[in-house]
């Protein structure tokens, strides 16, 4: 799976977000990333604060672990995840 990596902080997770879902859920692959539906408007940085908190709940980790590397403002993502492993993230994403 392309779109999980180590990280030298942790795992690195590449996302394809698709803000104004009806519910936040894993949609499948596109273009290499994980795609992730998410029940926000792309308005005031508030789709990346419910994909933290989702990913947070689905992962099992503290929000303060999950850190956006690049996209803030965009579709594509790259995210930190610490503390955690490749089995548990994907045992957690992809079941």
């Amino acid at each position: 799976m392309d779109w999980i990596c180590a990280h030298r902080e942790g795992i690195a997770l590449l996302l394809h977000c698709q803000p104004g879902a009806k519910v936040s859920k894993i949609v499948g692959e596109h273009d290499g990333r994980l795609k992730i539906a998410l029940n926000a408007p792309p308005i005031d940085n508030r789709a990346n604060d419910v994909l933290i908190a989702w990913l947070s709940d689905r992962l099992d980790v503290p929000r303060k672990q999950i850190e956006i590397l690049s996209g803030h403002s965009s579709r594509k993502k790259r995210l930190l995840i610490r503390g955690s492993t490749n089995e548990k993230i994907l045992a957690s994403l992809v079941s």
